[in-house]
């Protein structure tokens, strides 16, 4: 069976939401799924005083020799100034062995985000996330436009041909909607469908 691992960092709990929906997508794909979250690097003071979403079931990835153990990798982390957060890029700083060993070549690999807003860097955000991949030697698949959810003006919503997307607006309180899940379902299926053609 197809492994995928999907790899986040949420700090108030949107992205731990699409998490859950890319992992219910990548099931629904074949694959069997494992959700990690990559480690808290930020002060605790700042931690408290924000009010990041400390409550999770998933647990913290092992370190990087864990990546090497599945097919496929789905990375979702929110937008920080129009690139991926510092403690994701942290995570994948530790990865050069797994890059100078080619451990990594092959496999498939995705990405998903969230932003403030429409235009709060959704898609840089997302390539800094895959340019990662790509150094990696991984396949990319991104959220193809078979999902025509991403289409229309009829209400706001997320969603790129470079991956799944919701919007949180500036204060927290939009939480990813049902269109925007299924992207991520969508987003997950496709990638675990592909690792397993690549597999077999």
């Amino acid at each position: 069976m197809t492994k995928v691992l999907v790899l986040y960092y949420s700090s108030y709990g949107h992205i731990e939401a699409m998490a859950a929906a890319v992992a219910e997508g990548a099931r629904a794909g074949g694959a069997e799924v494992d959700i990690r979250r990559v480690a808290e690097t930020a002060p605790a003071e700042v931690v408290k005083s924000a009010g990041f979403k400390t409550d999770t079931a998933h647990p913290e990835i092992e370190g990087p020799k864990a990546l090497e153990a599945y097919d496929a990798i789905i990375v979702g982390a929110p937008t920080r100034f129009g690139r991926m957060p510092s403690q994701m890029a942290a995570f994948w700083d530790t990865t050069g062995g797994q890059w100078f060993s080619g451990a990594l070549v092959g496999k498939v690999g995705g990405a998903f985000t969230s932003t403030a807003s429409q235009h709060g860097g959704q898609e840089t955000t997302l390539f800094s996330i895959l340019t990662n991949l790509l150094h990696h030697g991984m396949t990319i698949v991104g959220l193809d436009y078979g999902f025509q959810g991403q289409m229309g003006l009829d209400e706001i919503k997320g969603g790129s041909p470079y991956g799944a997307t919701t919007l949180a607006d500036g204060d927290g309180s939009r939480m990813p909607s049902a269109v925007e899940l299924d992207g991520a379902r969508y987003q997950g299926k496709r990638i675990a469908e592909t690792a397993a053609k690549l597999a077999g």
